[in-house]
């Protein structure tokens, strides 16, 4: 019987465009992006298994970001260069044949890292039988879609601590939570 893993599917371009556009209104500079290899850190402590990291990418330009790839590399992901035409989604349509495609794994669990109600119903077709299934975003730009299917939602900032510096964001904060410390610095 093969060992249980964990596998994250990190949509890069939502998480940084969500970022960029719906956050800090501009584009991420690189300190303000998630350190990625701590959402793999996070997902084994989490779920205690061993954890595959795929980074999907478009590639439909015809280039590789070569440093990001080495990087991806170095922090054990399996970058997933893909390339389209400039109707297509890839990056979305990779992640949906993924999410098909470990519907005859077992032995795996998923973490998606992206906010695209373009998964819930492929997230969804997982559900049940025994494997654990989770979302990483920033909760207050999860689709509904998404969270609707009830699995949970980890922070990529307050649970994954994925950030190096606090991200400028305003949210609800349940009481139980509020440390007014963290806002008269």
């Amino acid at each position: 019987m093969a060992e249980r893993r964990t596998y994250v599917l990190v949509d890069g371009e939502n998480i940084d465009a969500t970022l960029g556009n719906s956050l800090l209104g501009r584009r991420p500079a690189p300190e303000e992006r998630p350190r990625w290899e701590r959402v793999t850190e996070f997902a084994e402590r989490t779920w205690g298994q061993p954890v595959t990291g795929l980074f999907f990418l478009n590639a439909s330009n015809g280039t590789l970001p070569s440093s990001f790839v080495q990087a991806l590399l170095a922090m054990d992901y399996r970058p997933i260069p893909l390339a389209g035409g400039a109707d297509q989604k890839v990056v979305d349509v990779g992640i949906q044949r993924t999410l098909d495609a470990l519907l005859s794994h077992d032995d795996a669990d998923v973490l998606l890292a992206s906010h695209d109600a373009d998964f819930a119903q492929h997230l969804g077709a997982l559900i049940g039988g025994g494997r654990q299934l989770g979302l990483i975003g920033l909760r207050e730009f999860m689709s509904t879609h998404l969270t609707g299917l009830g699995v949970p939602l980890f922070d990529l900032e307050d649970d994954v601590n994925a950030f190096t510096q606090p991200l400028p964001r305003v949210r609800i904060i349940p009481l139980a939570e509020f440390d007014p410390e963290r806002f008269l610095r």
